[in-house]
Formats: C-alpha cells, sequence, structure tokens
C-alpha cells in the first residue's frame, strides 16, 4: 500500500487546522477568510471581472494548493452574487495532499458564512482520489477540477487557458520544491495575455522567477500582518503547443445540438451541455431512454487498472470518482456504494492485485485474504482479492434518466436517424425523407450505429446477463463479487449475474446456453453463493435476462471528440507516412460541428459521463477533464494518424 495520500492535520486550541507534512499553517490565525479576499478576490480584482462577464461567459482560475477549499468558496460566494446567472466558473486547483472528507467538513464548520457553498462541496467531495477529478456543482454554474499529485507532475497534463491564478500552497521556505521556475513556466505555458496572478508571499527569488516567466509583477500591501503581497499580469506570449490533428476546432457561436442515442453516453453528453446552457436534442429509436446495453438493472462500478498509469488507468480513476459523484443525484434504491471484491482466482491475477494493492491508496482499494474477504462479502470464498470500497452497482436506466431530465433537453423517442446531412450550417438527422432535428452540432453518441455516420473502427461484442431469483440464504451477499464474470446483491429480489462474451453473434434474444454460462462464472465466483442460490437446480431453459451488445475499439479506449474529413486529413497529413515526426502547420480539416462519444465497451459507466464532459470541455473551449495525452489517447484521429505512419 502506498503512503497515505491525505492531508496529516494537527488542530489547534482554536480548531484551526495545521499541516504536519509541511509545518505551516492553512491560512491566517486572525482572519482566513479577509486574507484570501484580500491577496487573491481583491489581488485579481474579480468583483469588477465577475461584474463585467456576459451573460453566457466564463472565467477559468487556477490555483496551487486547494487546502480546505477556502479560496475556493470564498470565489463561489462572490461569483453567486456578482456574475450573470447564466455564466460559469471554471475552477481548476492542483493539491497534493487533499483532506479527507471527515477533515475538510471539520475545518469549514469554521466559516458558518460560507455553509451554502460548503455543504454543496462536501456532499460532492468523494471518491477523491489521484490526478484528475471533475466536480460539477450548482448544476453545472460552477465547475471545480482538481488535480490531485505534486503540481509538478500535474500542471504539465493540464489543457487549459487560466484567466486568473492563485498562487497559493505553504510557503517558500516551508514548500521549496514547488516554489521554482519549473512551476512558473507552467504558468506561462497555461496563461493567455493579461492573466492575472496574485500570491501572499513576496519573496524576492519568487517575485524575480515570475517575471523571468513573462509575468509583470508589483509589490501591494498586504493584509493584517503581512506587509506586503504580488500581483501581476502575464505579458509573454501565448503558448500552442498543439499539434495540429489535436487541436481544439473553432467553437459553434450557436448553443444548439443533436444527440443521436440516449444511452448512457447519449444522455451524459445531452446533460454536460445542457449544464452549460446548451439547447439539446436527444434522439432515441426506442420509446424509451437506455434500452440496450445501459439497459442492464444493475452496472457494476468496476475498476480495471494498471499499476503503470496508461491513459486507459488514468481514464478509470478520473472517470470512476466523477460518476461516483454522479450517484448521490440518485435515490437510494437505484444504487449502493456496497464495495466491489475483485477476487483473485488465480496466481496471475493475484500478482497483478498485489501490483496494484502497492501502486494505489487505500483508500481506493486494499488487499484482504481469504477470511477477510469473506467477512466482507458475508458469504464463502475460495480467495481472497481487493476490495473497492467506495465501488459498488447502479441501476443504469436510473442515471440516465436523472441525467436526461433536464429543461435544456428535449427528448424525442421513436426517432431512428438513418441519415445525417449538412445543410446551410445545421446538421439534419433523417429518418428517410423526414426531418427529425437540426442543429449547428451533431453528436455520434450510439454504439456501432455510428459507423453509419464516421468510419471508425467500433466492433460489437454481444453480452448476457442472468436475472436469479434471491434466496434467504443468497440475501447474505453484501457487496459485489468479480471474477471472469461478476454477481451483485440483491435488488428487487433478485440478482444479476454475467456478463457473457460473444463477438460472433449478432441475435439479443437470451439463450439457454449463455446462461449455462453465466452459471459456470458463478461457480468459479463462490460455490457457497452457488448453494446458496441453489443454482445448481436453476434450468437455463427457464431462466430470465437479455442481451445487448458492447461497442468498443481496437485499443479498448473509448472515441470521444471532434470528427475530420478522412480523405482530407490523409492528403493533408501525408508526409507522416515519411516522416512520423513532422508537424505540418495545416490547419485540420474538421468536419464542422460533428462530434462523437462512443467506444466504451463493458466501462460505460465509468468513463461514458466524464466523456460527455469532455466533448463539453472540446466544444465551450474549456480546461479538459482528463490529461491532454488521454484525450488524446481517446481522440478519434488517433486511428488515422496509426493508418497513415504504419502504412510509411
Amino acid at each position: 500500500m502506498t503512503d497515505s495520500p491525505h492531508a496529516q492535520i494537527d488542530w489547534d486550541e482554536q480548531g484551526q487546522p495545521l499541516s504536519r507534512q509541511f509545518g505551516d499553517v492553512y491560512f491566517a490565525h486572525h482572519d482566513g477568510l479577509g486574507e484570501t479576499r484580500h491577496v487573491f478576490i481583491a489581488g485579481n480584482d474579480l468583483a469588477t471581472r465577475f461584474a463585467a462577464l456576459p451573460a453566457d461567459g466564463r472565467l477559468v482560475i487556477g490555483e496551487t494548493g486547494f487546502g480546505t477549499g477556502t479560496n475556493f468558496l470564498c470565489t463561489w460566494q462572490l461569483f453567486d452574487q456578482l456574475a450573470p446567472a447564466t455564466a460559469q466558473l471554471h475552477f481548476v486547483s492542483v493539491e497534493k495532499y487533499p483532506l479527507t472528507p471527515t477533515d475538510l467538513a471539520r475545518a469549514l464548520t469554521l466559516w458558518p458564512e460560507l455553509a451554502p457553498w460548503a455543504d454543496q462541496l462536501l456532499e460532492q467531495y468523494v471518491a477523491i482520489h489521484p490526478g484528475f477529478q471533475r466536480l460539477v456543482l450548482a448544476g453545472g454554474r460552477v465547475v471545480l477540477t482538481l488535480l490531485i499529485g505534486d503540481v509538478l507532475e500535474q500542471l504539465p497534463q493540464l489543457d487549459a487557458r487560466i484567466d486568473t491564478w492563485f498562487l497559493d500552497g505553504f510557503a517558500p521556505a516551508k514548500n521549496p520544491q514547488m516554489w521554482n521556475d519549473e512551476l512558473y513556466a507552467q504558468l506561462a505555458r497555461l496563461s493567455t495575455a493579461d492573466t492575472s496572478l496574485a500570491t501572499f508571499t513576496s519573496t524576492g527569488h519568487v517575485r524575480r522567477g515570475l517575471i523571468a516567466a513573462g509575468f509583470a509583477m508589483q509589490r501591494v500591501p498586504g493584509y493584517g500582518k503581512k506587509w506586503e503581497i504580488l500581483t501581476g499580469l502575464y505579458q509573454g506570449q501565448a503558448s500552442n503547443e498543439t499539434k495540429p490533428w489535436y487541436a481544439r476546432p473553432p467553437h459553434p457561436a450557436r448553443r444548439e445540438a443533436l444527440v443521436i442515442g440516449a444511452g448512457m453516453a447519449g444522455c451524459a453528453t445531452a446533460a454536460s451541455l445542457a449544464a452549460r446552457g446548451w439547447q439539446v436534442t436527444l434522439l432515441e429509436r426506442h420509446d424509451q431512454i437506455a434500452q440496450e446495453a445501459s439497459g442492464n438493472p444493475q452496472g457494476v462500478l468496476y475498476l480495471k487498472l494498471s499499476a503503470h498509469g496508461t491513459a486507459l488507468s488514468q481514464l478509470v480513476l478520473s472517470g470512476f470518482g466523477h460518476t461516483r459523484r454522479l450517484l448521490q443525484r440518485l435515490q437510494p434504491q437505484d444504487w449502493s456504494a456496497c464495495g466491489v471484491l475483485q477476487l483473485a482466482f488465480d496466481a496471475k491475477e493475484a500478482e497483478r492485485q498485489a501490483k496494484l494493492a502497492g501502486a494505489f491508496p487505500a483508500d481506493l482499494l486494499q488487499s484482504l485474504d481469504q477470511q477477510q474477504a469473506e467477512a466482507i462479502a458475508g458469504i464463502g470464498l475460495s480467495a481472497g482479492g481487493l476490495f473497492y470500497p467506495q465501488a459498488g452497482w447502479v441501476h443504469p436506466p436510473a442515471l440516465c434518466r436523472t441525467l436526461a431530465n433536464h429543461p435544456n433537453i428535449r427528448l424525442q423517442l421513436h426517432s431512428e436517424a438513418l441519415d445525417l446531412r449538412r445543410v446551410a450550417g445545421q446538421w439534419q438527422a433523417l429518418d428517410g425523407e423526414r426531418l427529425l432535428a437540426a442543429a449547428p452540432v451533431a453528436i455520434l453518441a450510439g454504439a456501432a450505429e455510428v459507423r453509419r455516420f464516421a468510419d471508425l473502427p467500433l466492433k460489437r461484442i454481444r453480452g448476457q446477463i442472468t436475472r436469479l431469483p434471491q434466496t434467504e440464504a443468497s440475501a447474505a451477499l453484501n457487496c459485489v463479487l468479480c471474477a471472469e464474470g461478476y454477481v451483485a446483491p440483491v435488488r428487487h429480489g433478485e440478482h444479476t449475474l454475467g456478463a457473457s462474451f460473444d463477438f460472433h453473434s449478432e441475435e439479443t434474444t437470451p439463450t439457454a446456453a449463455e446462461h449455462a454460462s453465466n452459471l459456470d462464472l458463478l461457480r468459479e465466483i463462490s460455490t457457497d453463493l452457488t448453494e446458496r442460490l441453489q443454482a445448481d437446480r436453476l434450468d437455463p431453459e427457464q431462466l430470465e435476462g437479455r442481451a445487448a451488445f458492447r461497442c468498443t475499439s481496437p485499443d479498448y479506449l473509448p472515441i470521444v471528440g471532434p470528427l475530420a474529413d478522412a480523405a482530407t486529413f490523409a492528403e493533408a497529413y501525408a508526409v507522416l507516412a515519411k516522416d512520423a515526426r513532422q508537424v505540418p502547420e495545416t490547419p485540420c480539416p474538421w468536419l464542422e460541428g460533428l462530434y462523437v462519444n462512443s467506444g466504451h465497451g463493458s466501462r460505460g459507466l465509468i468513463s461514458a459521463p466524464l466523456c460527455g464532459e469532455l466533448l463539453a470541455a472540446w466544444l465551450n473551449d474549456e480546461p479538459l477533464p482528463v490529461p491532454r495525452a488521454v484525450a488524446e489517447a481517446c481522440h478519434p484521429n488517433r486511428f488515422a494518424l496509426r493508418k497513415l505512419i504504419r502504412n510509411a
């Protein structure tokens, strides 16, 4: 197990927190809120800037050192008071040692006046694990992206344009490894002309370092016992390191979109856009949403991680946190944070789990021996495994319905888009000759049906789940169990068991053969549970279940982002076939306003909602909710690039 990733807190006689790691206070003893408002809010003239925002305007604030969230909450409070109702605040903050939820709640009791905002933050402050963690607050009016980890590891991964910097964190004398030229270079990289900056310190080497990075700095009167602080403006050149095929397309003037497909990806995408004031038409060919792969009675928040920090592993870790926070909005009967136990069913799996246990903190996963695993599961098991205490199961249709329930989303059922045309700056979705909807932006969020409109390497994999009636004895199962398959605790009198993998069948009717195969998976998971369910007496011909198609890509990463014209792309970047290191200046030939969110495979619960946020960031020119390398690993253009380079 890794060292504790959380802040180690001591509390003084006044109930104020002190960092044991840095031997420093989180805020001024005499008046912490007054210091925040003087240094960061007044130092960046935020009152004037919030009041001057246009109706759909946005301000992006970057911060080093989230700490107790006091700077964020004071900023949010002022934003609510002064900014237009439809404006948006993006707050991006790095924190190496986040407070535990308990410590954060205790610290924030010091500021009763911030309670209306602190309560919203605390409700969403769950599953805060290493990497990028996106929190959507106030119905999307405020977006907080926490970068959990060392600032010099996290900021280089950030793709954003910051309007205002809060250069906070513990004092340079206490935290010298942060205050250096590498940090200042990252601040400059992420800044634009006239990005403002304020910091509580006036230390000479900090001032000189910021000036060298392109900030015009000045000393101004401090607050309380602090004589001086620093404020400044960025006057260097805005950085643009992005290769053209991964550049941000021009964002549309009109915030209207049609989304094709009302499964998890489509509902999440529609919700992310609607929260930003977009008018969205959501097209679904069935008579209800979530009728295909998103329609299972129980879906599992299943974290297949890598100890090596791959793009997929980073996406899964960020996506898990985002989905887990979304579940806070559901009714208790529609989800359960009962935990997920991944069994070490063979030596290879046990070895993989040992590496994971050494790479991730205990609040994310815990290595259990057989006895410990049985105590948590409530039934007999043949092995221990990895336990994810914050994971569990969810009823996916309930999550889809919650996401799609927004006044800016117009749901059209019985609407199957068979054709998509660009006419006079609008994408028209048609069912034969009948126009279903039109908008400047179209998002392909179905499964393999996306191939009707875009040449993408998506493949369908049939999966079947089996619904097992609970018994008095099976009700003892307390958590989700996973091996080659999974079985969930009771929901509405039955357990969900699954799921099969069939690369060849095109049928959606459940088969007895796959029910029998699922029962074999159950026996591998637990002979005790098999007996409790009396599964050996069950006739596969009589069992109920459902089959649907997962949709996945060749590299098992989702396909998310703007689409380009394939033929023009190959022509524009043909030089890559001779030298993959070339970066032609030719702008990418985007298919204006056409985007995709698909290919989530069996991880849709974890990846699709976060990818809805990623698409919204592409479309609104916002900070990306994942590291830049992860966004590029999911980008549709990756396949066209590989084709060019490999054919060389």
